[in-house]
């Protein structure tokens, strides 16, 4: 009797686990379906969103059915008196903040007094943080010892870990899990509809593939629920399609890197009150310090009391904070949008040019960014479309010529022209490429304008969102068009200067030395290119700048977020004592320096 009691009230408060064995039953067969879907790769590329649908219907099937044994969320205002207690009974002090509800950003924290520049206002002891290292001390460590796919994606272990808890009313965590979100914006709440307005953006397909992810690893792990030993004593055995749902959104929206016990590689984590910090512009201000085992938050800047205080979550584009935050940021001084370049390997010189990127630590086939701003293309874009729009005789001078390594390295710089002709094929292919992208786009910058406009109007939150993601994105290849016409105009501009020039030194006496040094048989728009070259000191060498971005089009089909690849995830810079993790990665709710990512704006 007393274990039985012991069972129940373990699994009880938040969840009926007591779905009856026929449910359990019809779930398990609708799951393998959804399994079996999901796991075939998709079609052709049209194909895409029919194939969306299709799932998209199954899961909704599945949460009809599940609707009266999903989880129940309280409310989360209440719980905040109770959640300042228990982080005040844990030795954390809450006197320089206090949580507030704000219109736009939803809750975030206030400035109880002022905060100076670079002042330490927020410091977080492990003893709260709820971690993949706690998870391994659960109920759930025998299925993560034997589960493979628990085991590579430490992040779908940390959710499952969070509903464990939720499951558990004597749970350490309780004060903070009652006080999390009840839903978030991200593209696993969108309906149809509104995913159906992101057309024509990079994020579509990563919104789609999000979810069909997550569909994926719920029938997973309700399969394995059912039929695996070391899953009867989970209280999570018959989770619903909501509840994994919201693990999964919250860990994405709010999970940062910190340092294990012993400071040897990076836990992922949840750190509690600091993932309220809503995202501004500026810099990383959070660390983790070794010695006092706690996250260190700094300002960023002065906050005034009853200011909001704000951190930075990285430098993340709103696609990036739509997909994985659930929020747009209007004022981003990162936004870019992902373009796709490469280089057919039918290219009679795709060797040629694939040695030549090489040397530029480029790859002949990957995703570059155009950013928001006056200045679109970035160095590396631009020397990739260099090299992209190279003939024979530039591409050898780059490998084999005497000042092979000297015009290399110039590629990267706008002010040197590897000739004439070839910069303006640079401008004219984006040009081109950029009004391509543009068109993809099913309506304009003013249709979407005019639907955010209509007082009238019943869009939903969610809707607003993906109509300024996509609006500042035409923006962008707005702007990207502009630029790359300017920089035509520019070339034409200097080729009638060097041709004028030209006409008076023919006039000139003493004219033989100077036709000597630009006549070698080439067209005179190709000695522009060389008399740029030779405005620079052949001593003075650039090094080239490596690029070392992750190519993170090829990512793990189950992954939830790719610890290597996405923006949500953020790791603290440790201070002081111990071997410090090296890597920073984002953050996951609006959290700024540690590895910001925190994300109430999205709640």
């Amino acid at each position: 009797m007393g274990k039985r009691h012991k069972k129940s009230k373990a699994a009880k408060p938040e969840a009926d686990v007591g779905m009856p064995r026929p449910l359990r039953k019809e779930v398990l067969e609708m799951a393998n379906i959804l399994l079996e879907k999901c796991s075939n790769p998709f079609g052709d590329k049209g194909k895409e969103w029919i194939e969306y649908l299709e799932v998209y219907g199954l899961v909704e099937k599945l949460r009809k059915k599940q609707t009266n044994y999903v989880m129940n969320h309280p409310d989360r205002e209440k719980g905040f008196p109770a959640f300042i207690t228990w982080l005040e009974g844990n030795g954390m002090d809450t006197n320089v903040v206090s949580i507030e509800k704000y219109d736009v950003t939803g809750y975030g924290l206030k400035a109880s007094k002022t905060i100076e520049a670079s002042e330490l206002f927020l410091s977080v002891p492990r003893k709260v943080m709820i971690t993949t290292e706690t998870a391994k001390g659960s109920v759930l460590a025998p299925l993560i010892k034997d589960d493979k796919l628990l085991q590579a994606m430490p992040n779908v272990t940390l959710a499952l870990h969070l509903l464990c808890e939720k499951c558990n009313p004597d749970s350490f965590w309780t004060p903070y899990i009652k006080i999390l979100p009840e839903r978030y914006n991200t593209p696993l709440y969108f309906t149809p509809e509104e995913l159906q307005l992101m057309r024509g953006s990079p994020a579509f397909a990563d919104a789609i593939n999000q979810y069909r992810s997550i569909a994926r690893q719920y029938a997973y792990f309700f399969r394995l629920f059912q039929t695996c030993d070391e899953s009867q004593k989970i209280p999570i055995r018959n989770m619903c399609f909501d509840d994994y749902r919201w693990a999964v959104s919250t860990v994405m929206t709010r999970q940062n890197q910190i340092p294990n016990r012993r400071g040897e590689m990076a836990v992922i984590s949840l750190i509690p009150l600091w993932d309220m910090c809503n995202h501004s512009n500026g810099h990383i201000t959070t660390d983790f310090e070794l010695k006092s085992d706690c996250s260190k938050c700094y300002a960023l800047r002065k906050f005034e009391e009853g200011e909001q205080v704000f951190i930075f979550y990285g430098d993340r584009s709103n696609a990036e904070f739509l997909v994985h935050n659930g929020f747009i940021y209007s004022e981003n001084d990162y936004d870019k949008l992902n373009i796709k370049l490469g280089i057919s390997k039918n290219d009679p010189l795709y060797e040629m040019k694939r040695q030549l990127l090489t040397r530029l630590s480029l790859l002949p086939s990957r995703t570059f960014n155009l950013h928001a701003g006056q200045d679109p293309v970035d160095s590396s874009t631009l020397a990739y479309l260099r090299v992209f729009n190279m003939d024979y005789n530039e591409l050898s001078a780059r490998l084999t010529g005497q000042k092979a390594k000297q015009l290399v390295n110039q590629l990267r710089d706008f002010g040197l022209f590897v000739s004439a002709d070839n910069e303006k094929k640079v401008w004219s292919f984006l040009e081109t490429r950029a009004e391509l992208l543009l068109r993809a786009y099913p309506t304009t910058i003013e249709h979407d304008e005019g639907l955010l406009a209509e007082k009238s109007s019943s869009l939903s939150e969610c809707s607003k969102l993906v109509l300024h993601l996509v609006i500042g994105e035409k923006n962008i290849l707005r702007n990207t068009i502009k630029f790359t016409q300017d920089l035509k105009n520019e070339v034409d501009e200097l080729v009638q200067q060097h041709l004028q020039q030209l006409a008076v030194g023919m006039n000139d006496l003493n004219l033989g030395t100077n036709q000597a040094s630009i006549t070698d048989g080439k067209d005179d728009s190709d000695d522009l290119g060389e008399l740029l070259v030779k405005d620079t000191p052949s001593g003075a060498e650039q090094q080239p700048v490596i690029s070392k971005e992750p190519d993170c089009e090829e990512t793990s089909k189950d992954i939830l977020v790719d610890t290597q690849c996405t923006s949500n995830e953020t790791q603290l810079p440790t201070s002081e004592v111990a071997a410090p993790v090296n890597e920073t990665v984002s953050p996951a709710e609006q959290p700024a320096g540690i590895t910001e990512t925190p994300n109430d704006q999205c709640a």
